[in-house]
């Protein structure tokens, strides 16, 4: 059976957890799944994506037979190995959607635990439903966050804000996830508002909003002097191309781009 759905339309990537039967909960197939998605819309010339999951929740975390798996096999040898550059693949399934080069776009309903939401962390972008829950939930298990969350949350949560979600394991609603920075706003249905962001985005120029997102990494990861130089890079690679001059001429002219 399928774990994920791509899709694309109107230059948006549709990429859909297909286990809803199982909350999207995660097994090997879905890590590779996942990967494999995110691989593909990188590659496209897809301008937003958009990631969701059937069924009654986004993804629930950790599917009950990987933790039977994991008392079979050696952890070092499993979990050490790198092999998607700096990343194993537990952890690749959410850095990939960082590696995509346009905005990613995370539409969550139901359950959003554990590696469901380090999943949702590796997007630009989360827009949560009412009967959204999240939970840093590895704790419960007696383990810690390991699929890439402890890269994603120092940048989007306060530190008293990641210890007491990595303590606790404790499942926060929507709008308190919306306060601490988890969550980046609210609607009665994510999906649609994730779906009219995406559309919004891939109206505005394709190399300029590629541009922005490469600016964000390094400005948050990089010194000032390496952010001075990249603003100033990236800006001379699009002054006076075709795409930013089509922006000029539609502005002008009191009509929509249309980017070849």
């Amino acid at each position: 059976m399928a774990r994920v759905s791509v899709e694309y339309s109107d230059h948006i990537a549709r990429v859909t957890l297909t286990r809803g039967d199982k909350m999207n909960a995660l097994d090997d197939a879905m890590f590779e799944a996942i990967v494999n998605a995110g691989e593909e819309v990188a590659a496209s010339d897809a301008r937003a994506v958009v990631l969701s999951g059937e069924g009654k929740s986004f993804c629930a975390g950790l599917d009950l037979a990987s933790f039977a798996k994991m008392g079979q096999m050696d952890p070092v040898e499993w979990l050490m190995g790198r092999s998607h550059g700096d990343t194993n693949l537990l952890q690749e399934m959410s850095l990939c959607w960082r590696r995509v080069p346009v905005p990613v776009i995370a539409a969550l309903h139901g359950a959003v635990f554990g590696g469901g939401l380090q999943l949702a962390l590796g997007a630009d972008i989360r827009i949560a439903g009412p009967d959204a829950k999240l939970s840093l939930m590895e704790m419960k298990w007696g383990l810690v966050p390991d699929l890439g969350g402890m890269v994603l949350l120092p940048h989007l949560v306060r530190s008293d804000v990641l210890r007491q979600l990595t303590y606790t394991a404790r499942p926060i609603k929507a709008d308190q996830a919306e306060r601490w920075g988890l969550v980046t706003s609210q609607a009665d249905d994510p999906l649609a508002a994730a779906i009219d962001l995406a559309r919004e985005i891939a109206e505005k120029s394709p190399s300029a909003i590629r541009a922005a997102k490469r600016l964000i990494d390094v400005a948050e990861t990089r010194s000032r002097q390496d952010v001075l130089l990249a603003e100033s890079r990236e800006s001379a690679s699009l002054i006076g191309k075709p795409d930013q001059m089509e922006v000029v001429a539609a502005q002008m002219e009191g009509r929509k781009p249309s980017f070849k």
